[in-house]
């Protein structure tokens, strides 16, 4: 009889560990050298995540009979994420705007003029929400990318945002005892939420002082605002994903699954970044 193949081994929150590391540094280091030495790159990197992500979810969706207009979404998320690079928040307002009417149209009359269209304003509506969910926050990073230091404005949010997720990870393998919100994802704790927390100001005490040479007290506030909003959005994918009876988007990371199962956390991060900073600094 063949032998068995090992399987590799996993973490306590299910996925292949060295193989999550290795994937997540590799990003991280990336985008980093990006960031530093050619910002601008870092939209269309950006760019490229959110067009697989909308490719993705939209695939996901018509796989469980929610006919979502695919090809206004994944054309109009791109227009929306792009056109706040020479029009700012004007030409994100604008192309999210003309997008979701096209989707609207593009599914009243899919079927033909003879034909009525079945669940369409399950469809749209649930159209309209990813266009908001993911272009649409994702677009807030471009936003921050162009305002002064806007590098290392964004160097700042990630940096945030990958505090919260290991210091989440480390206090809820090492502390978890009282699950946040089991029905929803029983494996995020409170434990790992404070560990969350402490990380995640520690890293804006940091990176707001040294990174942005501002108020550290900014750092704070911006550290907490993370915590807060990149545990929501991995609640939310997490529920989407129960809906769908999925475990991950997407197969594309090895140990982290699709792009939007990395996105989960950025995505409204971004947005809170760009709110903080800029009103802030």
């Amino acid at each position: 009889m063949p032998q068995e193949q090992p399987k590799a081994p996993a973490s306590r929150a299910g996925r292949n560990l060295p193989a999550a590391l290795a994937v997540g540094l590799g990003l991280g280091l990336s985008l980093i050298a990006i960031l530093l030495f050619v910002p601008k790159v870092f939209i269309g990197v950006a760019g490229v995540g959110v067009g697989v992500a909308m490719w993705e979810v939209t695939k996901r969706l018509r796989e469980a009979d929610v006919l979502v207009p695919r090809i206004p979404l994944l054309v109009g998320g791109q227009a929306v994420f792009w056109l706040g690079w020479p029009w700012g928040a004007s030409g994100v307002l604008g192309a999210f705007a003309a997008t979701a009417l096209t989707c609207m149209v593009w599914r009243l009359f899919d079927h033909g003029l003879s034909t009525a269209p079945r669940n369409f304003l399950r469809d749209t509506a649930i159209a309209i929400f990813t266009l908001s969910w993911i272009p649409l926050l994702a677009a807030f990073s471009t936003l921050l990318l162009l305002e002064p230091d806007g590098n290392l404005r964004v160097l700042t949010f990630m940096i945030l945002v990958v505090c919260s997720d290991v210091g989440g990870y480390v206090a809820g393998v090492l502390f978890g005892r009282h699950p946040m919100v089991p029905a929803i994802s029983p494996k995020k704790s409170w434990e790992g939420f404070c560990g969350s927390l402490v990380f995640s100001v520690i890293g804006g005490l940091l990176t707001v002082t040294l990174l942005l040479e501002a108020n550290s007290m900014i750092g704070v506030v911006l550290g907490v605002g993370l915590v807060v909003v990149a545990t929501l959005g991995d609640l939310i994918e997490s529920q989407i994903k129960r809906e769908l009876g999925i475990k991950d988007m997407g197969t594309l990371l090895p140990g982290h699954g699709g792009i939007m199962d990395r996105l989960d956390s950025m995505l409204p991060s971004a947005f809170v970044s760009w709110l903080v900073l800029s009103a802030l600094i």
